[in-house]
């Protein structure tokens, strides 16, 4: 008999959200016995980290949400910017530490859920189940055996894909002297910084209040940059382009987020599965992961709770990773202008529409109408090449190490004895 029914391995955003649909009782539904495996502290751990999503009305996590907004603004490089309302939807931002705290606080409470501390060091695909190899914090070595195993651990590589684009960052949470944000508006694309050779570059800007923001700088290229290049493209930013004046820097973030139109297998075994990014939960041609991977672990949670089998089904549809395959060359090969394609979209088209587009919910007749919106001559050329071109594997670089700002105060640590309200339990 396999010790627990589902071992999920990884405490991201993917792996915590499987484990807290799992946790508790659903009327007239089965409750699995889940382990969740947890990396130990060290370089296994992801870094504190923003995740961005949209929707309508209230939310399972809501009570994660740091800030939500209803204006959303593209700044061409030169000229007025666009955007507008999103109407009925949202623009919300959860820090991972908020994420964990609610989520964890709800599993202490779940008998079903048992978390496990180590480091896994392979996952066995068996006759029945599967076998987590793992070593403890002390060093030794064991084995969990599971029915089921959902993987949300990175990969090393991504598979052969035709385009490969990198969208890596760097942040700055930063408080200013004087007010500086419009605190109703995110600064989605600005595209008043220096353009690079090969892709693009924009600042993005969330703000939390009239002197505070995450304010960062993004490309979509094929590397990453150096930890020096990043602080200097942020502090050109906020200096030049914002001209933020007086302000601390109160903590960083750094991240990269591969866009590829490679497909990302979302089964490795009869009973071993990837969930989340690792599992083909990002959008490849915005980056956006949170809400395909809430999507994903939805409907295993469901699944696991029928008594179905729980394979992960596609975060993005056919069409939607068709049209993003033709983006992605497009934007690689140079044929459109990327600042250019966003602003006339965001200008041409409803902000709740293009969302809805973005999250793969609209229909057919509104997908050719937003694709007749784009330089419609190189975006067919760039679907007549695509059949043509080889596919290559892709090996993903290390991310970043964050820079450190001189002279600025260290990060507030979160307070953990801080109260949160009951999270929903809708969505």
């Amino acid at each position: 008999m396999p010790e627990t029914e589902v071992a999920i391995v990884g405490a991201g955003a993917a792996g915590l959200s499987l484990a807290h649909r799992l946790a508790g009782c659903v009327p007239g539904l089965r409750t699995p016995s889940v382990v969740l495996v947890e990396a130990p502290p060290g370089p296994l751990r992801p870094p504190p980290r923003t995740w961005c999503y949209w929707a309508q009305g209230p939310g399972r996590f809501d009570a994660a949400v740091r800030a939500e907004w209803r204006r959303l603004r593209v700044r061409p490089p030169t000229g007025a910017p666009v955007g507008g309302d999103a109407g009925p939807l949202r623009y919300r931002m959860i820090r991972s530490e908020d994420f964990e705290r609610l989520v964890l606080r709800d599993l202490a409470r779940s008998p079903g859920v048992r978390r496990l501390e180590a480091t896994v060091e392979a996952v066995e695909d068996v006759p029945g189940g599967a076998h987590v190899h793992l070593r403890d914090t002390d060093g030794r070595a064991r084995v969990l055996s599971a029915r089921w195993v959902f993987d949300s651990r990175p990969p090393g590589s991504l598979p052969a894909g035709r385009t490969t684009l990198l969208q890596h960052f760097h942040g700055w949470f930063v408080r200013t002297a004087r007010p500086a944000f419009d605190p109703a508006t995110v600064e989605l694309m600005d595209f008043r910084t220096p353009q690079p050779g090969h892709g693009l570059s924009f600042g993005y800007v969330l703000p939390t209040g009239p002197c505070e923001a995450l304010v960062e700088y993004t490309e979509f290229s094929r590397d990453v940059l150096t930890p020096d290049c990043y602080e200097s493209a942020v502090r050109h930013y906020a200096d030049e382009v914002l001209g933020l004046g007086a302000r601390e820097v109160l903590a960083t973030e750094t991240g990269v987020i591969p866009m590829t139109d490679a497909p990302v297998p979302r089964q490795t075994g009869a009973s071993v599965f990837r969930i989340g990014a690792a599992g083909g939960a990002t959008r490849p041609a915005t980056g956006y992961t949170f809400a395909g991977l809430q999507r994903q672990t939805r409907a295993v949670a469901d699944a696991l709770r029928r008594g179905r089998r729980p394979v992960p089904p596609a975060a993005h549809s056919r069409r939607s990773r068709a049209m993003d395959a033709v983006l992605l060359r497009a934007l690689d090969s140079g044929l459109v202008d990327g600042p250019a394609l966003f602003t006339h979209l965001f200008g041409r088209v409803p902000v709740p529409r293009l969302l809805r587009f973005l999250d793969g919910a609209t229909s057919l007749l509104e997908d050719l109408s937003i694709g007749l919106r784009t330089p419609v001559g190189p975006m067919l050329r760039s679907a007549v090449e695509l059949p043509r071109l080889p596919r290559r594997p892709f090996d993903l670089p290390a991310p970043p190490r964050p820079p450190t700002p001189r002279a600025t105060p260290p990060p507030a640590a979160p307070d953990p004895s801080a109260p949160l309200p009951p999270p929903t339990e809708t969505a």
